[in-house]
């Protein structure tokens, strides 16, 4: 046998044992992982590992979400990114609670018509599908600054796993090769995307081999040394600059170095006696579900039964005026400074909305209202709890798979697309989805919302469970549901992030179902209420914790929706 013949057995046989590995910690199916020092459960059992070995070393569940987070824009390029951004919840076992707001931001060149021809239509999709999508990364300062404020490990061992990975490469799952194939026209579009994800004579990666990614190892080296001036100043800055320059791209030398993560107070809220701890605006999660629980609240959804017709509708009818509300009302803190959020979340506005509830009938949404904002469903999510019971929910994006598909010559990470997700028709709403209401107007320096839904569940100012979701315009309904299974349903983390999920938005006037998730019968006694029903073939990719207050297992969950998810125990 060849030297060559031997290697590329070897690595396959690597492949297989860590697939195997995977699915014995993952929680794949309803049994959840179980340890009693630590559990991460992300997309990435690579990545889940390398969080997992930062709590065995002595860090807590900020570190581990750090480390798990560098090794993500390694091993799951899809959504884990040091090129997008992101929000980062957390919550101590001494009560503390705190979020990290590392969003991306419009350049300092955008401006509100910037994708609009001369009708006011825009152009050729070129605020998702161009280098004008580009916003200002996040997700390196945003690391930063909640090591700064709650990490115990020194930074260089947090960043160290990601570059040895990096250098040394990773074997090619089925996923991504899979991944990778489906997007050929992509790379053939960018020559330094192409560099990346296709070898050296064009063709693609197959299972089992090693997939080495030089030049992100140098990037990921800097920031190392440098923590985050490794990416905003210096080399890295200039790359970024210099590719965007050579490509007609907006962001500067100047956006870089202007770019700051700010630390908010959570959205907080109370369900049947759990608190809720999620995240502020820009994301739009933490309003839209705590509104949600406060609409439900109202009504006896254990008694309805999980998933009947009832309470489907039930939550049909919660999810569509919160999100409304959401389309309405959010947008940028730092912009929009009459968000009217006390109103939003409180339980007076919830009986009201309640109160407008008919037990057996739609809804009409109204189109001359307004909307949802289009979102990719491509972002991920990981849960993340120590030993001590301290928590971590962080989801990050780079908006659609792999963002704008573009590779920064020479830095080796792609870059988002989530200038897309600003409202880029102003003042034009209708059935589609489109919406043009002014609190997510582009404007330099501002901050698109977005649906990520981090979140924790604390019982008597302790952590319970963290929960959140990759999905898009689905992720707050999704994380919703998640919160319901457990608290509503009495499911083990694991069960009620595999039970089959619904999704409705306001706008378009339907309600998304898993294909084989609810049953004929169940479906069209639903859809006698007036209910129009769309199927897919899953909804968002839910990763959890939990903390049991009287025994102190943990518990983890990694949903089977993703397919080299994995939830690492200890």
């Amino acid at each position: 046998m060849q030297f060559s013949e031997l290697r590329n057995l070897l690595a396959t046989a690597a492949a297989v044992v860590l697939i195997a590995h995977a699915s014995i910690v993952d929680a794949a199916g309803r049994a959840p992982a179980r340890g009693m020092n630590g559990i991460v459960a992300s997309s990435s059992a690579h990545a889940s590992e390398v969080g997992v070995q930062v709590l065995r070393d002595g860090g807590n569940a900020v570190d581990a979400a750090i480390a798990t987070a560098f090794a993500m824009a390694v091993t799951w390029p899809t959504a884990g990114n040091i090129g997008g951004g992101g929000f980062l919840v957390y919550h101590g076992a001494d009560g503390t609670t705190t979020t990290f707001d590392f969003r991306e931001k419009a350049p300092l060149a955008a401006s509100e018509d910037m994708y609009l021809d001369e009708n006011g239509e825009i152009q050729d999709n070129i605020n998702h599908d161009s280098i004008l999508a580009v916003g200002v990364p996040g997700t390196v300062a945003g690391l930063e600054l909640a090591h700064q404020r709650l990490g115990t490990k020194p930074w260089r061992d947090l960043v160290a796993p990601a570059v040895k990975l990096a250098r040394e490469g990773i074997p090619i799952s089925w996923q991504l090769h899979d991944s990778f194939k489906g997007r050929k026209s992509r790379w053939d579009r960018y020559p330094s995307s192409a560099k990346v994800f296709l070898k050296r004579d064009g063709s693609f990666y197959q299972p089992g081999d090693i997939w080495k990614q030089p030049d992100l190892a140098k990037t990921l080296k800097r920031i190392e040394r440098e923590g985050a001036d490794g990416f905003y100043k210096g080399r890295t800055a200039t790359l970024i600059a210099d590719h965007m320059a050579a490509n007609g791209g907006l962001i500067t030398l100047e956006d870089l170095a202007k770019y700051e993560a700010v630390e908010r107070a959570p959205i907080t809220g109370n369900y049947r006696g759990y608190e809720i701890v999620s995240m502020p605006p820009p994301s739009s999660g933490g309003v839209t579900m705590v509104e949600m629980l406060n609409i439900l609240e109202g009504f006896d959804l254990a008694g309805m039964g999980h998933n009947s017709a009832q309470y489907l509708h039930i939550l049909t009818e919660a999810m569509r005026r919160a999100y409304a509300d959401r389309a309405n009302y959010l947008g940028d803190p730092d912009f929009n400074e009459d968000m009217p959020i006390e109103r939003l979340t409180s339980k007076e506005h919830a009986a009201d909305l309640r109160g407008s509830i008919s037990l057996t009938s739609a809804s009409a949404s109204d189109p001359a209202l307004f909307a949802q904002a289009y979102e990719s469903n491509e972002t991920t999510h990981f849960s993340v709890v120590d030993k001590d019971g301290n928590m971590v929910s962080l989801t990050y994006t780079l908006e659609w798979g792999y963002g704008s598909h573009i590779v920064v010559e020479g830095a080796g990470f792609l870059l988002n697309n989530e200038m897309g997700d600003f409202n880029a028709q102003p003042g034009i709403t209708d059935e589609r989805g489109r919406i043009g209401t002014a609190a997510n107007r582009i404007r330099p320096e501002k901050r698109m919302l977005s649906s990520m839904t981090p979140t924790i569940v604390a019982k008597d100012g302790v952590p319970l469970f963290a929960t959140g979701s990759p999905g898009g315009k689905t992720i707050i309904n999704t994380s919703m549901q998640t919160v319901l299974n457990v608290i509503d349903h009495g499911m083990n983390i694991a069960e009620a992030i595999e039970a089959p999920r619904i999704h409705h938005q306001w706008l378009p006037d339907m309600t998304v179902f898993e294909r084989s998730g609810i049953s004929p019968d169940t479906r069209k006694l639903y859809e006698s209420f007036g209910h129009t029903i769309r199927e897919v073939r899953g909804i968002g990719s839910a990763m959890g914790v939990y903390r049991d207050p009287e025994t102190g297992i943990l518990y983890g969950g990694a949903d089977s929706r993703a397919e080299d998810g994995g939830a690492v125990a200890y």
